[in-house]
């Protein structure tokens, strides 16, 4: 009886829009007024201290191993939780006691090997031919995610305004889409770095696919590895930031200053909140260990801080969400073959992880930002207008 008091309290609370809940005695309650968008069923009740101790890796588990089923779109449901202004995202009753992360570079290393070398099979199912994990860039409402992930390499390259033959560094490089373009279509002398194995003998086979030894090198290292004296005359880095910790990003934005020669310029993109800093307890736990979200001021103070300047920022907010919309279309198609390859809870944790990544940009919760950066005067080696970013490579 104490849990369904507890609950009809919390859920009265923590949606905007209506929707409609089978208990596990059976009976139905209605929250909010108008048709239910969607129906929530819990088949067994889910421990009250579990919930007050962390909602969301509480709420999360019980999706994963089926207590909870939902009928209806899971990306718009939990968009509405972060609409709620008193809702277990924004409460901070149930926000409480998230576990401690470290990120020695061993741990760095072992939090990017759990997530990224997972095996690029997996990925290669629902990933587009680039294999680019990341924002991307959807030039007109028709293009594909393949069109989509290559607008946006092509769009943080010409933010650079690379001139031929000069040097790129990629840190966490990926599956290497970036910097292999910049190399074979912009004539830059490119060097990647990831603690992914998978991800590195990737890269190191595309590279020799392509012929591109003289130009490409892709080193399995941390990015605090890199030799003191070697400097580059841009720097990319692309969904890194969000990995390196709290702690770490005042040494993140200095290792960029220290690795870019004088007026050289760096284009850094990554996910961050307007709101200031957050982390998501069954993501930290579930999908990236160690992942912490950067307020926007925060990471501008540590540009500044590092003797850096901002030329430009932009943000892709709506593009991220239809990114990951485009991802979790993809998945579902591939569901069997992913159930095979793991399991039922396996897929149900990726399904949730990528929609309920979508309702965050799609409520505003987050955000994703190209941060164009200069070392000395503001874009002092940069064009004056923006039109720039816009030519197409030839």
């Amino acid at each position: 009886m104490l849990e369904k008091v507890f609950y009809n309290e919390f859920l009265k609370r923590s949606f905007a829009e209506p929707l409609e809940v089978t208990f596990w005695d059976g009976k139905t309650k209605k929250y909010g007024s108008g048709t239910p968008k969607a129906h929530i069923t819990i088949h067994k009740p889910i421990p009250i201290r579990e919930v007050k101790k962390n909602a969301s890796i509480a709420l999360g588990e019980a999706y994963m191993d089926g207590t909870i089923e939902i009928d209806g779109n899971l990306e718009d449901l939990i968009t509405s939780a972060y609409q709620a202004a008193d809702s277990f995202f924004r409460n901070k009753r149930f926000i409480k006691f998230l576990p401690k992360a470290s990120h020695s570079e061993s741990e760095s290393k072992k939090d990017v090997q759990d997530h990224y070398d997972i095996g690029n099979d997996f990925y290669r199912l629902w990933l587009d031919k680039t294999m680019t994990y990341s924002c991307a860039y959807f030039e007109k409402p028709t293009d594909s995610l393949y069109q989509a992930q290559e607008n946006k390499i092509h769009h943080i390259i010409q933010k650079l305004n690379p001139q031929p033959g000069r040097t790129l560094l990629d840190i966490g490089c990926g599956w290497g889409t970036l910097m292999l373009t910049a190399a074979k279509e912009y004539n830059l002398r490119v060097t990647g770095v990831t603690l992914s194995q998978e991800q590195y003998d990737y890269v190191q086979s595309q590279i020799k696919k392509y012929g591109l030894e003289n130009l490409a090198e892709v080193r399995l290292e941390d990015y605090r590895e890199l030799p003191k004296d070697e400097q580059f005359d841009y720097i990319t880095s692309v969904g890194m930031f969000e990995h390196v910790g709290k702690e770490n990003l005042g040494e993140y934005f200095q290792t960029v200053s220290t690795h870019l020669k004088d007026n050289g310029t760096a284009l850094i993109h990554g996910i961050t909140r307007q709101q200031g800093g957050a982390v998501n307890g069954w993501i930290n736990k579930w999908i990236f260990p160690g992942g912490y979200i950067p307020g926007l001021t925060e990471n501008i103070q540590h540009i500044v801080d590092n003797g850096l300047q901002i030329y430009d920022l932009e943000s892709l907010r709506r593009h991220y969400q239809r990114t990951l919309e485009e991802w979790d279309k993809n998945f579902n198609r591939v569901r069997p073959e992913v159930t095979e390859m793991f399991d039922e809870q396996f897929v149900r944790m990726w399904d949730l992880y990528l929609q309920a990544c979508a309702a965050s940009f799609k409520s505003g919760n987050i955000d994703v930002m190209q941060y164009l950066i200069s070392k000395g005067p503001s874009g002092a080696s940069l064009p004056m207008t923006r039109d720039y970013m816009a030519e197409k490579n030839n």
